[in-house]
């Protein structure tokens, strides 16, 4: 190779992998960032007014009320009889599932909740004993 004075010259080899290092560090931090931002939890707390699909076709509507400490889920409403109702369930990822408690006829029966949550808005099913699921929807009412 042959020299000129006074002429900067660069080592391509270093440079290269600087600039390679440089990347990849940057797509590394950018994969963290979006994962967090993905993995982040769906925070449920406050009130949602939740509509019910009975089966003879009419809708129930009433107000749920969440409290979600991580994972954990305390839940509240009122039951047709204005009787307080609590239950407690899980929060994971976009994934919600409560059961509550309730007394009716036939005496004490268990209702489970399951549904995905997306932004404001939750929907699923809820099941007691071996009868076919009843869907459900909620919004989240603004505070």
């Amino acid at each position: 190779m042959e020299e000129f004075p006074g002429a900067v010259v660069y080592n391509t080899r270093k440079e290269n992998w600087v600039m390679k290092k440089t990347v990849l560090m940057g797509l590394a931090l950018l994969l963290i960032a979006t994962s967090a931002v993905l993995l982040a939890a769906v925070d449920v707390t406050g009130d949602w007014e939740m509509t019910s699909k009975m089966r003879n076709g009419n809708e129930r509507k009433s107000t749920i009320t969440f409290t979600q400490d991580g994972e954990k889920l305390t839940v509240k409403t009122t039951g047709r009889n204005g009787e307080e109702i609590t239950g407690t369930g899980t929060v994971k990822g976009d994934d919600i599932e409560w059961s509550i408690t309730r007394n009716g006829p036939q005496g004490e029966f268990t209702m489970i909740y399951k549904g995905k949550v997306e932004g404001d808005k939750m929907s699923g099913t809820s099941q007691f004993g071996d009868r076919p699921g009843i869907e459900w929807s909620a919004v989240r009412k603004p505070k």
